[in-house]
């Protein structure tokens, strides 16, 4: 292909037009743009071109066919999104396969046949832009490999859901954690029989079933939150995505539901710590979210919460000394939210023998080489210095232990 061939026809992208957007993709039309500027200083404006693009580039690694068949096979476009529910189109699979055969000889262009391709350039201004380092090309297959990523939507998703599997809410947009928590299951030492309920009730909504939104209540540092977490890193390989929701976000909630309800991914609402006062708008909020509104449940959508208090409300006595008249009804409209959820989780403070389990089970994660009596005999001293015994007190004592501090 010329360069105005490659020109024109990276321009006129369709499916593929997100990738327009990308800094080293910018970074390489630019460059392509420069080859075909003339004047006296071509050769150096060309050089610079060429220079940010690679500088762009190498940030990454040094392969051009491998960086751009990365953002062939993440992108996320309506092909992909007709692929995830098999709703195939004429006319777009073939321009799909058109654009899939002009990536891959753009991914295969050496910076010597773009050097020698510019047509504004002498042959000296040429020779000059040699000074650069050749970015790599290797062979690939982009249409096969963009088959076999579409047969697989399903269960890895597309664009920002195929590189990550936990987001945030940002201004009612999903923002993904480059970092999340990386805790897993078999890190949870106790309270396998209330985790083993929540685990069957998220293999449901991966398969599709008929899944309950989950409340998991009890006493501080027992392992809500983390179990929520560490689920979500086990099944993300099955297609489960979490995306947590800060409580002053639940009214954006519905217009997640409505993005994330044409996606083949499952997703997991999660909302930590879960608490409301008297007269707080978001309590009507989340009851319309769980149930009562006129728009159905996403199947592909459970909403999972924590929370150290069962009904959900702080009240007080004097709340409950009111002058309402209705006063049943009241005390049913407060303790109508937990309702909602289909399944509720206890997590109790833990008593002496599971605590030590607990303890034990830590210190041979952590390779804490303690004689077992002497090890329970200090984990209960530090639990009552702590405020009582938790698995969360049971950590802090155990990686107190790894880093040789007296306990």
């Amino acid at each position: 292909m010329d360069y105005g061939e490659v020109r024109a026809r990276l321009a006129g992208l369709v499916v593929f037009r997100a990738l327009l957007s990308d800094p080293v993709v910018e970074k390489f039309q630019h460059m392509l743009e420069a080859g075909c500027t003339g004047g006296t200083d071509a050769g150096l404006t060309f050089t610079a071109a060429a220079a940010d693009f690679e500088a762009a580039l190498f940030e990454t690694g040094t392969s051009w066919t491998a960086y751009l068949e990365a953002l062939v096979l993440e992108s996320e476009n309506v092909c992909i999104r007709r692929a995830a529910h098999s709703t195939a189109d004429e006319t777009l699979e073939k321009a799909l396969a058109a654009e899939l055969r002009f990536l891959q000889q753009l991914g295969a262009m050496k910076w010597a046949d773009v050097r020698r391709g510019a047509p504004a350039l002498s042959e000296a201004q040429r020779a000059s832009a040699d000074i650069l380092a050749p970015w790599r090309t290797e062979t690939a297959d982009f249409a096969g490999d963009y088959a076999r990523r579409a047969a697989e939507a399903g269960r890895r998703g597309y664009g920002m859901f195929a590189k990550n599997h936990v987001f945030t809410v940002e201004n009612g947009r999903l923002v993904p954690v480059r970092h999340p928590d990386p805790q897993r299951l078999a890190q949870l030492p106790g309270y396998e029989g209330e985790r083993e309920k929540v685990i069957a009730n998220t293999k449901a909504l991966i398969a599709g079933l008929l899944a309950n939104n989950v409340l998991l209540y009890g006493d501080a540092g027992t392992g809500k939150s983390s179990t929520v977490k560490a689920i979500a890193n086990e099944y993300a390989g099955l297609g489960l995505r979490l995306v947590e929701v800060k409580k002053n976000q639940l009214y954006q909630i519905p217009d997640l539901m409505d993005a994330l309800a044409a996606n083949p991914l499952k997703f997991i609402l999660f909302i930590d710590d879960l608490s409301f006062t008297a007269n707080d708008d978001n309590f009507a909020a989340l009851k319309a979210i769980l149930e009562g509104s006129v728009g159905g449940r996403a199947g592909n959508i459970a909403v999972y919460a924590t929370s150290n208090r069962r009904h959900l409300i702080k009240e007080t006595l004097g709340d409950r000394a009111g002058d309402d008249i209705h006063e049943a009804d009241t005390k049913q409209e407060l303790m109508s939210l937990s309702a909602r959820f289909g399944l509720t989780v206890t997590f109790l403070r833990p008593e002496k023998d599971r605590f030590a389990y607990i303890v034990a089970e830590l210190a041979a994660q952590y390779g804490v080489d303690i004689p077992a009596e002497e090890l329970l005999v200090k984990a209960e001293a530090f639990a009552i210095r702590a405020g009582g015994r938790s698995p969360r007190v049971a950590k802090q004592f155990i990686e107190l232990c790894r880093a040789g501090v007296t306990v």
